[in-house]
């Protein structure tokens, strides 16, 4: 039996591993990578890497030192947590069967795509999944931003504040009745294009233009300097839904310490409902979380 098995490789799952190692601990990192979503790096022609906070300093030096250390990985994404007694039961995609004293869930998020022909191709070339992080990049810039809800209204309302022109397309305008809603109604550099269906994405090296067609079917092209798509994140919880406590968004519940309302089953990152999915946020969970966990381990030892 391990002392903590932590389920997700990206920044707060391997920041964890590194922790619960250094602690002493008997320590699986489970996870179908390494890296998370600090694998894929938005490409713009006119910045370098040095530019955009990443946070991958910290996170390559976590994945370079876990990668030597064969006996704290396997490389397999999970199915099911279960709680059994006084310990915990993870069962992987593959069908193995490992137990646990506790554990950690950073299995962070997954985007809701557009599924047009373009989005793969383009996806991190200039078309992106993330104002949140990439939004100053685009000073004097020309952005479209695809979704309608509050992850899209917030993105259009940060990207206002330094980009050129912002458009909003959107399928209906239910979020626009808001406080910020009313503000970018007014905003000179917003546009809002309501009751339009995404038909491609185009453009060479990176993407260029966005088609879209309107209710009488005409096409039209939309060109831009960078997309976003901020349609949903989806919480990646689906192994322990009938365990732990989820919020309206799916998302694991957790307190200060990274713990969840299940004595030894501790969450960080995006996947729970704390503030902001940003990799140095996670970073910083990931630490929380081991360090909580190990507090909870120390009488069971």
């Amino acid at each position: 039996m391990y002392d903590l098995i932590i389920i997700g490789g990206g920044p707060a799952g391997l920041t964890a591993t590194i922790y619960a190692i250094r602690k002493r601990l008997n320590v699986l990192l489970l996870s179908k990578d390494l890296g998370g979503k600090t694998n894929y790096r938005l490409a713009l022609p006119w910045i370098e890497d040095y530019q955009v906070i990443r946070g991958l300093e910290i996170v390559n030096k976590f994945r370079t030192e876990l990668e030597y250390l064969d006996f704290a990985r396997h490389i397999e994404s999970v199915d099911k947590v279960e709680r059994k007694d006084d310990h915990f039961i993870v069962t992987t995609k593959g069908g193995a069967i490992l137990e646990s004293k506790a554990v950690i869930l950073a299995t962070g998020t997954r985007q809701v795509r557009m599924d047009v022909p373009g989005e793969k191709e383009y996806s991190m070339k200039g078309l992106c999944y993330s104002a949140l992080s990439y939004a100053p990049l685009f000073i004097d810039k020309s952005v479209i931003v695809i979704g309608d809800d509050d992850l899209a209204l917030r993105s259009v309302g940060e990207l206002a504040t330094v980009a050129k022109e912002v458009t909003m397309v959107c399928a209906n305008d239910k979020m626009l009745d808001s406080p910020l809603g009313h503000k970018l109604q007014q905003a000179k550099n917003v546009k809002i294009m309501k009751d339009c269906e995404i038909v491609e994405v185009q453009g060479d090296e990176y993407a260029r233009k966005l088609i879209l067609k309107d209710k009488a079917g005409k096409l039209s092209e939309y060109p831009a300097d960078g997309m976003f798509v901020e349609k949903a994140l989806v919480a990646n919880t689906s192994m322990v839904k009938d365990l732990v406590e989820l919020d309206e968004q799916s998302r694991i519940v957790i307190d200060s310490a990274c713990r969840t309302n299940i004595p030894g089953l501790f969450a960080a990152g995006d996947v729970t409902n704390s503030y902001a999915e940003q990799v140095l946020v996670a970073v910083g969970e990931g630490a929380k979380a081991a360090l909580s966990a190990y507090e909870y381990l120390l009488p069971r030892l």
